[in-house]
């Protein structure tokens, strides 16, 4: 089973995985949590390149550091986990570029479809689940999160871009739920940490 977790900026996928943890714990299930990027040798070297405010990356750059990182962590990391019968939960994966570089840069959503299937080997999650809330309250959560842990500079490129960018984002990752429904599961990210698992984890019942 192939578990991705996505959302603009703020939207609680950390605290939302490690609950979710907690709770796969408690039923036994043998399970590699990972991220992107950074989920692999390769992407921790790739990482700092794309979060780091200072660094000034171009568009097309960008695109393809995060597939170059995608492409490994495949190979390196979630394939093998898969073969060996683990459950893997991605901390975002192919939908975030899609909805950043796509939808937030206004690169062709279809174009950055068809690499991210090739960068991947056709490798798309089972289930998606997507928290979603309103674009100036996820910003405003990541910013207060950053400058508490001290991050505004080291991963905070692009929670530095301008509010119309996430709301941007979010239609993008809605835009994707509305079109491939049998794999998202779009969960409300207003609601509290437990409530939002409680509903993720129905959805996993059959395959538990």
């Amino acid at each position: 089973m192939f578990l991705t977790i996505e959302g603009i900026e703020g939207a609680g996928k950390s605290t939302f995985i490690g609950l979710l943890e907690d709770e796969l714990v408690k039923r036994g299930v043998d399970f590699l949590r990972t991220r992107e990027p950074g989920g692999c040798a390769l992407g921790r070297q790739i990482r700092p390149l794309l979060l780091d405010a200072s660094q000034k990356v171009s568009d097309r750059a960008e695109l393809f550091l995060f597939l170059a990182d995608r492409a490994q962590h495949v190979a390196d990391t979630i394939r093998p986990a898969l073969e060996r019968g683990q459950w893997v939960i991605c901390d975002r994966y192919a939908d975030s570029t899609i909805a950043y570089q796509g939808y937030g840069r206004g690169m062709d959503p279809e174009e950055l479809q068809k690499l991210n299937d090739y960068a991947t080997g056709g490798l798309w999650p089972d289930i998606t689940f997507l928290l979603d809330l309103p674009a100036e309250v996820g910003l405003g959560r990541a910013l207060a999160r950053n400058g508490r842990e001290g991050l505004t500079q080291s991963e905070g490129r692009f929670e530095a871009e301008a509010l119309a960018f996430h709301q941007r984002i979010r239609e993008g990752f809605l835009a994707r739920a509305a079109r491939w429904p049998q794999r998202f599961r779009v969960l409300d990210a207003a609601q509290t940490p437990d409530a939002i698992v409680a509903q993720a984890m129905k959805h996993l019942e059959p395959y538990l």
